[in-house]
């Protein structure tokens, strides 16, 4: 049976609430901001959205409350032609929020409340997380949520990718699920580091090191350096998110893994260029701009 869609997303959907100041905050300390604007965003929606732009038929499982802030989300999606079709609306929980403080110099501060995203349920995902070519999952909903997420993917047939953000132990069933593990350098150190992950049966760990690229790492192979690309950055918000989203389009489209890398590369890098995370979010015609200028 042929996939419906090229890449599912399970995951988070928020609403950001972005200040700016000359700096962050330092413990007990208060700034004085610049800006403050409301964007769409949580790392599920924004690699959905992501995976979308990139060109890939996409779907998201997720959940939002019965707010404002469900309906910006909503529009968000069908602005982008995400199926959202399981997607669960619970009217007595408010939306997911991310308090986001920015830097004048693009670095960023996260708090997270779940939200409806916290009362997500294995059920509510299963149908939806076999649907795809490809899998994309977060940490930013419930650990079971993840795994059976996961699971039915694999059952499915479909390549498994997991972004263990934010940072968070995993437990070793729901590793053995994965194809594809993307974490950070303080993430995969939590992971138990590469050797760990490998020896779990993950086939690729791909390190993203911000604007020193990322790093591929296979089982016999030697450590293979993705280079990143020289951008005027503002804000690094969403940049992580980009990268999967867009990686995640890429591999269904059966592009081998360094070329998916590399344009995955290029998008985190366009989506440091603009503010918020899912305005940055490029699109394919833009990425591939990005790659042809490079060469």
């Amino acid at each position: 049976m042929q996939p419906s869609f090229d890449v599912c997303v399970v995951g988070s959907a928020n609403l950001d609430l972005v200040a700016t100041a000359e700096r962050l905050p330092g413990p007990g300390e208060t700034v004085m901001g610049s800006a403050y604007a409301e964007f769409a965003g949580g790392k599920g929606l924004n690699q959905a959205v992501a995976a979308s732009r990139a060109g890939a038929r996409t779907a998201f499982a997720g959940a939002v409350g019965g707010d404002d802030a469900a309906r910006q989300l909503i529009a968000v999606m069908d602005a982008d032609s995400i199926d959202r079709s399981a997607l669960v609306e619970l009217s007595d929980a408010p939306t997911g929020r991310a308090l986001i403080g920015v830097s004048s110099s693009g670095e960023n501060s996260i708090i997270v409340v779940p939200g409806a995203n916290g009362r997500l349920k294995p059920n509510d995902v299963r149908a939806a997380a076999g649907s795809g070519r490809v899998l994309l999952v977060q940490r930013e909903v419930p650990a079971a949520v993840v795994r059976e997420a996961l699971g039915a993917a694999k059952r499915a047939g479909a390549l498994t990718i997991l972004n263990p953000a934010p940072a968070s132990r995993v437990d070793e069933d729901t590793l053995a699920l994965c194809d594809i593990v993307i974490p950070n350098e303080h993430e995969v150190q939590l992971l138990g580091g590469v050797s760990t992950l490998l020896d779990f049966g993950v086939s690729s760990v791909v390190i993203t090191l911000g604007s020193r690229g990322a790093m591929l790492c296979r089982p016999g192979q030697s450590v293979l350096a993705i280079p990143a690309f020289s951008v005027e950055a503002i804000d690094t918000t969403g940049a992580g998110d980009a990268f999967c989203g867009a990686f995640a389009a890429t591999m269904s489209r059966g592009v081998d893994i360094v070329e998916a890398l590399r344009f995955a590369s290029a998008a985190g890098a366009l989506a440091t260029t603009v503010r918020g995370a899912v305005p940055s979010l490029p699109h394919r015609e833009a990425i591939e701009a990005l790659l042809t200028n490079a060469e």
